[in-house]
């Protein structure tokens, strides 16, 4: 179905959301998906596009990636998705775990493209690399995922031959894309303290504030894996706030920017 008219005259955030799963598994169908797309729906006043990407090990790198810049492009390309103020699609990416991985990719892509993100959410993204960190150790099978299974995901999703320094899983490491220079969109990043992989997670806002990029990172020490899918914990409603004040944010430097251009124009 395609609508002619913008969804409202006010300035609407459409939420590019790409859930998690290692690559391999969930899909946009999933329930807990489903319910944290509609939760965002309510709590942002946003649109939100959740993408069905294609998946490993039938559907290896870099195919998730091309999956989620087509999305990108169709969302930003949809005159009903414009708010009549500026005529612009007002696109945030979201994404979990491997889903968070593809929104830094999706964003690279869009920088290089012209088309602009204003806010990047990735929560408990899926990075990696060679080297094994305290956290992998630490954390190696006591909270739902061990580094066996990171592996293996990594080894279905990579190019063949390839190993886990490939920018794809390590964007800031020996093979990443310098993002010095770059407008790459704002980022908050959440960090699960229990999550095994949290000095990849740690690594990479540390690299984003090395490139002089805007990262704002929540690290939340006794919160586990997937903690923001389901309302039964405390972490939860931090999550759910940090995300609303985020987007917020945003918004309302969007519309003093409109404002002051509206105002440069009488003059």
């Amino acid at each position: 179905m395609e609508l002619e008219k913008p969804v409202t005259g006010d300035i609407v955030p459409v939420i590019l959301f790409f859930h998690g799963g290692s690559f391999a598994h969930s899909s946009a169908n999933s329930a807990i998906y489903d319910t944290l797309c509609r939760r965002l729906v309510g709590m942002c006043k946003a649109v939100v596009v959740s993408v069905n990407y294609r998946r490993a090990p039938e559907n290896p790198y870099p195919c998730a990636y091309d999956d989620g810049w087509a999305a990108l492009k169709w969302v930003n390309s949809r005159p009903w998705l414009k708010s009549e103020e500026d005529s612009k699609v007002h696109i945030y990416m979201v994404g979990d775990s491997s889903g968070g991985n593809i929104v830094h990719n999706v964003a690279l892509k869009a920088v290089e493209s012209g088309i602009e993100v204003l806010g990047n959410i990735l929560l408990n993204p899926m990075f990696g690399g060679q080297e094994r960190t305290e956290s992998e150790k630490r954390l190696d099978g006591k909270y739902f995922v061990t580094i066996q299974d990171r592996d293996w995901y990594w080894r279905a999703f990579l190019p063949e031959g390839e190993d886990r320094d490939h920018a794809a899983c390590n964007p800031f490491g020996p093979n990443g894309k310098s993002l010095v220079g770059m407008k790459f969109p704002k980022s908050l990043v959440v960090v699960a303290g229990l999550d095994l992989v949290q000095d990849w997670q740690l690594a990479y806002v540390e690299g984003l504030k090395k490139a002089g990029q805007e990262v704002k990172h929540l690290y939340l020490d006794k919160a586990t894996i997937g903690f923001y899918l389901l309302p039964n914990n405390d972490h939860f409603y931090t999550v759910m706030d940090e995300i609303s004040n985020f987007m917020l944010k945003m918004i309302s430097l969007e519309r003093l920017a409109m404002e002051t251009n509206a105002k440069i124009g009488l003059f």
